[in-house]
């Protein structure tokens, strides 16, 4: 059976939290795991609310030092702590997070019940940050007025299965058996050839979840999140304050669109919405007139894989 693998919109706001929005961030799934993506301000309240186990959050990544991606990361650790949780937590973020957050515990004089590890994310390149049974995580530059990272979650190729009906017909060599399960053809020792593509069912195509939290508009992502499932691209403005959008290296609704055309995603979803649209509606719209499937983001909403 294949793992559950999809994100819950936790916030999709940006800079001011407004409308019955809040700031940004997102919980990937996939299996048992938890994955949070950057932790805006109430996070921890939203994550209450949609009655998510937040024991169950192993990695926590942050994509950049703008207030509305992760000033609610000391207090969901805090809470964690409150909670005497006793597994570890990762975060993975950007140079200097990892000083906010000692700073803070430091002068709380608060000694967290738990291990608490940090990595350093790199602003250039895609990199491996996390290599799991099931998936994996990749960082990505982004083009912000700090330095900011994307993630991408890729779900990775498991054992093949084997055709029941194959098996009765022929007694394979355990040896065989395991070779194809493992994607590999066999020859036994009298010469017989066990095939994958004859004795085991193909395999579905594999998943992925491309987060891009805040970037201008830069065809060059593309290369990163090609193909992706699901693309959660920022898209904070329409097409009208699009020079508003380059001076606060911001993308609009339209350009995130294109950069999924560009990509061939099979879907977008759109959020980091500016306060000043309250009704969403007229972002789809233009979104859609370039990428048709296109979608706004809603708070709460769990999207499958």
């Amino acid at each position: 059976m294949r793992p559950d693998f999809e994100v819950t919109i936790i916030g999709n706001t940006s800079s001011i939290p407004v409308h019955g929005r809040h700031h940004t961030a997102q919980v990937v799934r996939f299996a048992q795991d938890l994955l949070l993506l950057d932790c805006g301000e109430s996070t921890q309240i939203q994550l209450r609310a949609l009655h998510i186990k937040t024991s169950k959050i192993s990695h926590i990544f942050i994509s950049h030092l703008h207030g509305d991606h992760y000033l609610g990361l000391v207090g969901l650790l805090s809470s964690f702590h409150l909670s005497n949780r006793k597994t570890p937590i990762t975060i993975f973020g950007p140079q200097g997070l990892d000083e906010i957050i000692t700073t803070q515990f430091r002068w709380s004089n608060t000694r967290l019940s738990y291990p608490l590890h940090f990595h350093q994310t790199d602003p250039d390149g895609f990199k491996l940050l996390v290599d799991m049974p099931g998936y994996q995580v990749y960082s990505f530059p982004l083009k912000h007025r700090l330095p900011t990272t994307g993630f991408l979650i890729k779900e990775k190729r498991g054992l093949y299965s084997l055709i029941k009906e194959k098996l009765n017909e022929k007694k394979l060599p355990l040896e065989a058996i395991q070779s194809l399960r493992n994607g590999i053809d066999y020859i036994s020792s009298d010469g017989d050839f066990y095939l994958v593509n004859e004795y085991c069912h193909p395999h579905p195509p594999l998943r992925s979840y491309a987060f891009c939290s805040d970037t201008k508009f830069d065809p060059e992502l593309s290369q990163y999140i090609k193909g992706v499932d699901t693309l959660y691209h920022e898209s904070t403005f329409m097409e009208n304050l699009k020079e508003r959008a380059e001076l606060t290296q911001h993308s609009t609704a339209m350009e995130a669109a294109e950069i999924a055309k560009i990509a061939g995603v099979k879907q977008l979803l759109l959020g980091h919405f500016s306060s000043r649209y309250v009704n969403l509606q007229p972002l789809l719209l233009e979104a859609q007139s370039i990428f048709p499937k296109s979608i706004l983001s809603v708070e709460g909403e769990t999207y499958t894989l």
